[in-house]
């Protein structure tokens, strides 16, 4: 039983780590921040606003010393939310756990380690597809070898359900990526075919359940019989407990809304139970989201009835006492049937492409969720598809979980970034500059002659690299990378009944407004930041670009400079930013002054992210035309709304 928690400092996460371990939490599952997760120092230009707003900033040895003081690693399961840079971490928790007096041999965890899903969701990813790939294998090998319990990777569909996908396209996706990875071990001729099973049993998913629960069970049952089949036919795998499917989950983000958030606190249980109430396809690990995640980051206390929820499920209820309940259910197993017959065959259709990542890089992964979520919002939209709360039975009495107002989420002090900033610069001056240099260069040769990466950085881990550090040398070898988007491929979607009709009535304003104007109107959408959730953004550029906007977007990880640039040199009309990691109050100004700087401040500016009311009113005072939040879920109301600002 696990809640995932990081926040500000490796001080105040350990704090908070050991009063849920005290409090009956039974792992622990790591958040990081933005710049740790990209690679990328507390002190750099990139990580400006982002310092320990969604996790904990971990820049080096001594943050995850700190992180884990009293912890004592030798005894617990820590899963780490963290993907291109995995390897450091694990290598920073490996001699953390060693000065602990650990032995490597007995840590038990998991680090994520999916890229893939990076280029399609989350977007973390820090270097291009094929030297990740080679990051994800180094790893792979070190841990089967000298940490056997751990968990190397774990096969992420969590996020493709979060950009949209469908249960087929979730298994699919998420098939391909465990196929490209065990393909490249296997190629690389280190671990002997009588070893590889063992190879295989280290391989563990980490799913999504939406609220369509009976559906998403079934899915956890196709997910199970297709793992089975594929590692004992593709790999001969030959022991049923080495073609295991181990999995952890965390319930879906997704669905959660900001409006009636309090429904949200069924939606999780409800969706706790798809991957709890069929024994053959049980979650081996539970993690639950706090009722309130759609509004901001939760607090202590939300974590904690979050925890609650697993432990009522676990101790009062009988449900662990029972065999599986659905075994023989014809109704069940045609659902199976039929998830794992349309599951193949698009797993078939990636792997004709060459695998996963030839479809990363093709573009055709990221189409097919973006066209998917499309669908899903339109659904949404039309009213074809129900959220309680948001556009039906909207009618509420005021929630008393919300009579904090902005102490109902819990905010990040401003300070945290100049503080971790300071401890940076501390440990620079502690360190041996040439033990960093010598470590450095080592690591440097290995990435440039395609030997093992594992052990240089382990070697940086123990002289004082910083995760910047370390990461830049390998920018400086691989390169940078930027994702396709996904949205030139996306097929235009027109909902039914209202808004479809309101859709149509904003194309044609755009279509009279340009007219008249002599050109179409360019809508520039940014995403500013570190924060590479691109769905709503991506959403807002399709359904944009189908009203008649001419649409400039550039996907993830722009600097507050280069959307001004981009807006000057395009000339546009707008400005649509979109922030979900709580930056808004560093980034949005940036972009301001930049605009001011450059004489185009006369350019309107639209928000959208998750944003408490507080700051809606704050942005506004700083120049904001409109702010837009998960309760504004109609594309064609926001969209009219931006053709307002423009006709004024």
């Amino acid at each position: 039983m696990r809640t995932y928690a990081g926040h500000s400092s490796a001080s105040a996460t350990n704090e908070l780590f050991r009063r849920n371990l005290a409090k009956g939490q039974t792992g622990l599952s790591v958040a990081f921040d933005l710049p740790t997760q990209t690679g990328y120092d507390p002190d750099s230009a990139m990580a400006a606003g982002e310092v320990g707003k969604v996790g904990v900033p971990i820049a080096h040895l001594g943050d995850m010393r700190r992180l884990f003081d009293q912890i004592p690693l030798a005894q617990m399961n820590t899963s780490m939310t963290i993907n291109a840079t995995a390897m450091w971490l694990l290598a920073l928790y490996v001699v953390a756990a060693e000065e602990q007096g650990a032995e490597p041999a007995g840590l038990q965890g998991t680090t994520q380690n999916d890229i893939i899903k990076e280029y399609l969701s989350r977007g973390t990813y820090a270097f291009p597809p094929e030297p990740s790939l080679r990051l994800i294998t180094d790893t792979i090998v070190y841990t089967v070898r000298e940490i056997p319990k751990w968990n190397p990777i774990n096969i992420c569909s969590y996020h493709l359900q979060e950009a949209g996908a469908t249960p087929t396209q979730e298994i699919a996706y998420a098939m391909a990526t465990a196929i490209e990875v065990l393909d490249r071990v296997r190629a690389r001729g280190v671990v002997p075919d009588a070893e590889f099973g063992a190879v295989v049993a280290r391989m563990s998913f980490f799913v999504n359940a939406g609220v369509r629960f009976v559906e998403e069970m079934c899915k956890m049952r196709a997910f199970v019989e297709m793992w089975d089949t594929i590692t004992r036919e593709r790999y001969g795998v030959q022991d049923p407990k080495q073609r295991r499917f181990r999995y952890g989950v965390q319930v879906n983000s997704l669905g959660l809304s900001e409006a009636q958030p309090e429904n949200n606190v069924y939606r999780i249980m409800l969706e706790m139970l798809a991957v709890t109430l069929s024994k053959d396809a049980r979650a081996r690990a539970v993690q639950l989201p706090a009722w309130n995640e759609a509004l901001g980051l939760p607090r202590p206390w939300d974590q904690q009835w979050s925890l609650r929820m697993q432990q009522v499920l676990a101790y009062e209820t009988d449900l662990l006492e029972y065999d599986d309940l659905f075994a023989g259910s014809p109704v069940v197993q045609a659902k199976v049937d039929e998830i794992v017959q349309a599951a193949t065959a698009e797993l078939d259709t990636v792997l004709e492409m060459g695998g996963a990542v030839a479809a990363v890089e093709s573009g055709y992964m990221k189409q097919q969720l973006v066209a998917s979520l499309t669908e899903r919002r339109a659904r949404i939209e039309s009213g074809d598809d129900v959220v309680v709360g948001l556009n039906a039975f909207e009618l509420s009495e005021p929630s008393p979980l919300q009579i904090e107002g902005e102490n109902a989420v819990y905010v990040v002090d401003p300070a945290v970034e100049a503080e971790a900033v300071e401890s940076l610069v501390r440990w620079r001056a502690e360190r041996s500059d040439d033990a960093v240099a010598a470590a450095l260069a080592e690591l440097t040769t290995a990435a440039a002659q395609d030997a093992d990466l594992m052990m240089p950085t382990l070697a940086c881990a123990r002289a004082g690299v910083t995760t910047g550090e370390w990461a830049e040398a390998l920018r400086g070898a691989f390169g940078e990378y930027r994702a396709p988007t996904g949205i030139d491929a996306t097929p235009a979607i027109l909902p039914r009944g209202e808004s479809g009709s309101g859709i149509a009535q904003v194309a044609s304003r755009v279509r009279d407004l340009s007219t008249r104007r002599g050109r179409p109107f360019r809508f520039l959408v940014g995403k500013p930041g570190l924060d590479g959730h691109s769905n709503g953004a991506e959403q807002i550029a399709v359904r944009a670009r189908d009203a008649g906007f001419e649409v400039i977007y550039q996907g993830i990880r722009l600097s507050p400079e280069q959307i001004v640039d981009a807006a000057i040199a395009e000339d546009v009309d707008v400005i649509g930013l979109s922030i979900l990691s709580g930056s808004h109050r560093s980034l949005v100004p940036a972009v301001l002054e930049g605009l001011q700087a450059a004489g185009a401040s006369d350019i309107p500016i639209v928000v959208g992210g998750i944003i408490p009311a507080e700051d809606e009113a704050w942005l506004r005072e700083q120049g904001v035309a409109a702010v837009f939040t998960p309760k504004d879920y109609d594309v064609s109301v926001i969209l009219d709304r931006v053709v307002d600002l423009l006709a004024a």
